[in-house]
């Protein structure tokens, strides 16, 4: 493992009013997931992102990618495919001592659906449901899943995390995916459906992201994503390692694990 600072400051990344600094009303992060969906069509790769609504307590206006806190039952939808063993292996590696594969496959079954609720894209593809799976039938999947496609896991690569700082009203500890929009058949021509939560969803270049009104945790995610597309000629192999950004001491520590 090596590591390096990153940042002299706390980012603006959660920019919610702290609560009291006593250490008992440290709120524990709460698992959440993001998808950066990579368009490769044209010469420079090019990445989903949607500006938060204003009124939103968390982010507001700013730009982001797909995602959100993962639901309990997750875990338990049943997928078209699962997670790769490599990427499981990561999420696994950085769950301390709640490790499970239930809770693996959430996150990345929360980044799938959160990308689906946001932006009206469907990362699956026509499966049957096996009945030792529960919860297929869950609320917050019956859009998702009434079209009779499941969920399409390993076509995603787990790439960093990003913890939010304590004394923070809202903490997710935020584990980032990528997939390419080419992986899926029809995934290419299912239209963006803005949400009252996601709006002016756009497909643009890395470098009109960084443009954008972002927050420098976003900022270091895409840097990050870019360099690893530049290293592996816009591929995902499943040795791809993860960066993790976390807060210690005041900084945000960077590490390559």
């Amino acid at each position: 493992m090596s590591a390096s600072h990153h940042n002299p400051r706390y980012p603006e990344s959660f920019p919610q009013k702290p609560v009291s600094d006593k250490p008992g009303l440290r709120k524990r992060p709460k698992d959440a997931a993001s998808l950066l969906l990579i368009d490769r069509s044209q010469v420079k790769p090019r990445v989903l992102m949607g500006r938060r609504n204003a009124n939103l307590a968390f982010m507001p206006g700013k730009y982001v990618f797909p995602g959100g806190r993962t639901d309990l039952q997750d875990g338990s939808i049943a997928a078209a495919s699962e997670l790769l063993e490599t990427d499981q292996n990561k999420l696994l590696a950085s769950m301390g001592s709640r490790p499970s594969v239930r809770r693996a496959r959430a996150l990345g079954l929360c980044a799938v659906r959160e990308t689906f609720e946001e932006t009206g894209l469907r990362l699956s593809t026509p499966a049957r449901i096996d009945s030792n799976v529960s919860d297929h039938n869950h609320p917050d999947w019956g859009e998702f899943l009434k079209s009779g496609d499941l969920p399409h896991l390993s076509k995603l690569r787990y790439f960093a995390r990003a913890i939010t700082p304590p004394h923070h009203v809202r903490r997710f500890d935020t584990r980032f995916f990528m997939a390419f929009r080419d992986s899926l058949p029809d995934l290419h021509i299912q239209p963006l459906k803005p949400s009252g939560e996601l709006e002016d969803l756009s497909w643009i270049t890395f470098n009109q992201a960084l443009n954008l009104d972002i927050l420098e945790i976003t900022e270091s995610i895409l840097k990050h994503a870019q360099q690893l597309l530049d290293d592996n000629g816009s591929s995902l192999p499943a040795s791809i390692p993860v960066v993790q950004y976390s807060p210690r001491y005041g900084r945000y520590l960077r590490e390559v694990i």
